[in-house]
Order: structure tokens, then C-alpha cells, then sequence
């Protein structure tokens, strides 16, 4: 691995450590302390990569945002899956990882600090929710897409309250995925129903 290859990885680590002290202890009590130890890294080499606890809170939420949108955008662009399949693994990275007693911790800490995350606590959710609208409306057959524009919305708006609801409601990662396949196939039958009914 080459020295650049490395040092990326070590922050990448440096974060992974910092998201789960912060959620184990919150954003107020964890210190810098407590993440140097817990990425096995000096406080001074912390501070070599991050300036602030501000700054080290934003970079690991920031990370954590991205790599839920790239999985999700990944499996909803993947058009040989059935929708009903792309949108369960979607809600899976988006939201279901964040099931179960330490994650629940992080989905906890970024929804209570809308101050230090400011804009992105907001901008992450409207792009998972546009990435979920477009993949139903591709979805649609290409004469309604533009007439039913806003039904492909309607079940995105949808899903994304149920599978909020669920989230606070599922004890494990798998209890969540089975409730949101359910809620998953009741809209998607749903929608098929109502584009089954437009006149031709």
C-alpha cells in the first residue's frame, strides 16, 4: 500500500472510531481523548488530522452520509433488479443499518445536532428522497411518466415515513428489513393498481 494509500485509510479509520465514540458517549461528553483511544491514534496526531471536535464530528457524519447515499444510489441504478428489490436495498443502506442498540446511537446523534451539521442534516435526506422518486418514476411506463409524475413522489414520501416509523420500532437490522419488504410491497402493489386504472 502506498503512503498516500495508507494515510487515507488511517483517517478513514480515525472517523469510523470518532462516529462510534460519539455515538457511545454523545457529541457533548465524547472527547478528543476518547476518540484518539479508540482509533488507537496519539491526541496529537488526532489533531494533525482534525483541528477541532467540531471538525472531526462533521467529517465522520459527513463520511458516514456518503457512503449510505453511494449505496443506495448504487442499488437503485442497478435496472436488471426487479424496483421492488433495488428500493428494499436502498432503505437497507440508507436507513436499516441504522437499526440495532450502537447504531441506532449514531442515527440518534446526527438527527439531534442539526446545528453542527448544518446544511447537510437536511441536503442528505432530499437526496435519498429524490434518488428513490426518480427510481419509481423510471419505473412507470414511459406514456404515464409525465401524467403520473407526482404519484412517483407520493409512494417515495411514503416509504421514507414508513421506513422512519420502522426504524424506531425494529430492536435488529433484520426485523427492520422484514417490516420495510412488507411496506415496500403494499406500495408497489398499490402503485401498480393505480397506474392499472389510468384510462389508455
Amino acid at each position: 500500500m502506498s503512503a498516500a494509500g495508507s494515510e487515507a485509510g488511517r483517517r478513514e479509520h480515525v472517523l469510523d472510531a470518532a462516529l462510534l465514540t460519539f455515538a457511545r458517549y454523545g457529541y457533548r461528553k465524547a472527547s478528543m481523548d476518547d476518540v484518539a483511544r479508540a482509533a488507537e491514534i496519539s491526541r496529537p496526531g488526532l489533531y494533525f488530522y482534525f483541528a477541532s471536535k467540531r471538525d472531526l464530528f462533521r467529517a465522520a457524519v459527513t463520511r458516514a452520509l456518503d457512503g449510505d447515499a453511494a449505496a443506495a444510489e448504487r442499488a437503485l441504478a442497478d435496472t436488471s433488479r426487479p424496483l421492488r428489490d433495488r428500493l428494499i436495498e436502498a432503505f437497507d443502506h440508507w436507513t436499516g443499518r441504522y437499526v440495532g442498540p450502537l447504531t441506532k446511537d449514531v442515527a440518534i446523534l446526527v438527527d439531534s445536532h442539526p446545528d453542527l451539521l448544518a446544511p447537510m442534516a437536511t441536503e442528505y435526506p432530499i437526496r435519498f428522497a429524490k434518488m428513490v422518486t426518480d427510481a419509481i418514476a423510471a419505473d412507470l411506463p414511459a406514456d404515464l411518466r409525465a401524467s403520473r409524475a407526482g404519484l412517483a413522489n407520493d409512494v417515495a414520501q411514503t416509504l421514507l415515513a414508513a421506513a422512519g416509523g420502522i426504524k424506531h420500532e425494529a430492536s435488529t437490522r433484520e426485523e427492520f428489513l422484514a417490516k420495510m419488504t412488507v411496506g415496500v410491497d403494499l406500495l408497489l402493489l398499490a402503485l401498480n393498481r393505480s397506474v392499472g386504472e389510468v384510462p389508455s
